[in-house]
């Protein structure tokens, strides 16, 4: 018996053949489909590890202020902002532009160490933008021997040059 050009012997060995396509021969299509599905799968376990991989990061920088407000190192806790011209502040007295003028009014606002008190946040939401913008917003808490703060916050983080840093930030 001649077999057509397009006849491919069933991988099962039995001595059958698939008549079509080679796409048709239910072997291939099960061997096909388990190296689609682990492909995608493994796509998907690698993004999702990026996304983590930035929040982490992301969730870093907010610790480490958190830390350097705590030690009353304002120049350490601006570090989280990005040091340029453009960085935008919103706060109750409007907006601010540049990373030197948001310092200024930090120390203006916050002149010693009773006046900062303990800074915590509570983080409420982390949404990934892009893969170089990430949205965060949160409560901010100041326990004060001089009296309790407390408000919200929304920040947008730009990854520049490897570093997640704060682009705009609006608290109230």
């Amino acid at each position: 018996m001649r077999l057509p050009r397009y006849a491919v012997p069933h991988c099962a060995g039995r001595g059958s053949y698939c008549y079509g396509a080679f796409l048709r021969c239910s072997l291939f299509k099960k061997h096909f489909m388990k190296k689609i599905f682990f492909s995608l799968a493994l796509f998907i376990s690698v993004i999702a590890l990026a996304q983590s991989r930035d929040e982490v990061s992301i969730r870093k920088v907010l610790n480490e202020q958190t830390r350097a407000w705590n030690d009353g190192n304002l120049e350490e806790f601006m570090q989280g902002y990005w040091k340029n011209d453009s960085l935008m502040f919103i706060g109750k007295s409007g907006i601010n532009w540049g990373w030197k003028k948001t310092l200024e009014n930090y120390k203006r606002g916050y002149p010693d160490t009773a006046t900062m008190g303990k800074l915590s946040f509570n983080i409420i939401v982390v949404k990934r933008l892009s893969s170089e913008y990430y949205y965060v917003v949160g409560k901010w808490m100041l326990t004060r021997s001089v009296g309790n703060l407390s408000g919200y916050y929304n920040l947008l983080f730009k990854k520049i040059k490897s570093q997640w840093v704060i682009i705009a930030d609006h608290s109230s």
